[in-house]
């Protein structure tokens, strides 16, 4: 396999890679930005006010419309504008072929060092209702739903496993199952065989099957930590592996858990891979 080379370097705390639109799109959490990038690097930022709490989750509605999580879930508007979609703070975000919105999350302060609570998936449906699909998620994270809409895959950062569920025809998740164990999960995507590229919670990254077989691994340095990871380009063959140097003492959070200061280490990295993506993100 190829090495990984470096799309961008210099950003905060780059989080949520989507392919959308024929660019990569990301959170940059200090800045307080979305960022879009196009395989030659040139860039575009979209500020998103402070006050908007902004700063983990992005996805779409299948209309277009741009979703970000925070304090609460806001829809972006083809005029520019801003509204609140759902009541509702959240973590990660995925949209599904349907509109329906997964949203997850646990109501406990993580930066601000309280102790852990079990975490939630909840469904936001197209005319924005709310309410809960699964409990006694233990930090979760990153999710993909099947291109075929029948299941979807969550990270449980603390229980060190992906956790699969079949969706109901009302969005309705059941059928709980371990999907892969061992793991440090964050930021993962899914590819045409099944599998899903996630974080060792180390200095790698693993291509990995249900049930667990390790399938590819790409290691990377030990003072850089691979979290997120989205698969894209023209056909979606490109790993995008968002990467930074954790520095939790030059890191200063508010009072409501969001980075607002912290060193420039972020990168993307570009590696090939012979499996396209799927699925959504």
């Amino acid at each position: 396999m190829s090495e990984a080379k470096v799309l961008l370097r210099g950003l905060g705390i780059p989080e949520s890679p989507r392919w959308h639109d024929g660019r990569l799109w990301f959170s940059n959490w200090i800045e307080q930005q979305v960022v879009a990038v196009d395989m030659d690097g040139t860039t575009e930022a979209i500020d998103v006010p402070v006050e908007q709490l902004m700063g983990w989750s992005i996805d779409w509605l299948p209309d277009g419309r741009m979703l970000t999580t925070g304090d609460k879930l806001r829809r972006w508007e083809p005029d520019g504008s801003v509204s609140v979609f759902a009541e509702q703070h959240a973590n990660e975000i995925v949209v599904d072929a349907r509109g329906n919105t997964y949203l997850n999350g646990a109501d406990f302060n993580f930066a601000g060092g309280e102790a852990p609570k079990p975490g939630y998936i909840k469904l936001v449906t197209p005319d924005g209702t709310v309410r809960e699909v699964a409990g006694d998620i233990q930090f979760p994270n990153g999710m993909v739903i099947t291109p075929d809409n029948q299941t979807l895959i969550i990270s449980e950062s603390f229980a060190g496993q992906l956790t699969a569920f079949d969706i109901a025809p009302d969005g309705g998740l059941s059928n709980r199952r371990v999907f892969a164990k061992g793991l440090g999960p964050d930021g993962i995507c899914m590819d045409a065989e099944g599998a899903v590229w996630v974080s060792t919670g180390g200095s790698s990254v693993v291509r990995v099957a249900a049930g667990g077989d390790v399938l590819q691994r790409v290691e990377f340095g030990e003072d850089r930590a691979p979290f997120a990871l989205a698969l894209g380009g023209p056909d979606r063959r490109t790993l995008f592996i968002l990467t930074a140097e954790w520095r939790a003492a030059d890191s200063i959070t508010d009072n409501l858990g969001r980075l607002t200061k912290g060193p420039r280490t972020g990168e993307v990295l570009v590696l090939p891979v012979t499996v396209p993506g799927v699925g959504r993100p």
